[in-house]
């Protein structure tokens, strides 16, 4: 029963980090079809970046303290990449550069929104596998 509350609380922690990038997405295609101005868009974007960041770390940490170890694995990479982003100084969107590097920023948030996707889905899927009391046939071999 515990196993499944870890896949639940991993399952909205995976659903904030995608509303955390939908809505950077969002601001992007806004800023391409001139909705909004350059200062907005990247006050809005970088506003949400940490908290992204953040629980993302959050939800790689918490897949290591409860031993599942896979899930961990496949977050490592998108916490390598935010790190690197964070120690190069590239997390935050420049208002001046926003017009320069838009279709770098839409292609990395795309990249980001695919990958959690995926491990959205592999979540779920372990979640329905505890669910059904999958975890019971560990090491057995049932006919």
């Amino acid at each position: 029963m515990a196993d499944l509350f870890v896949w639940l609380i991993s399952f909205f922690l995976l659903i904030a980090l995608l509303v955390l990038i939908t809505f950077q997405l969002m601001c992007l295609a806004d800023l391409e079809f001139d909705y909004i101005n350059p200062y907005d868009s990247s006050t809005r974007i970088n506003r949400v970046v940490m908290p992204e960041f953040i629980t993302q770390a959050v939800l790689c940490f918490f897949y290591l303290v409860t031993r599942h170890w896979i899930m961990a694995l496949f977050c490592v990479p998108y916490l390598l990449f935010n790190i690197r982003l964070y120690r190069r100084r590239m997390h935050l969107i420049d208002v001046t550069e926003i017009f320069n590097l838009l279709s770098w920023e839409k292609k990395q948030r795309l990249i980001k929104l695919f990958y959690l996707v995926f491990i959205l889905f592999l979540s779920v899927f372990w979640m329905i596998y505890t669910s059904l009391g999958g975890e019971k046939f560990k090491g057995e071999i049932v006919f």
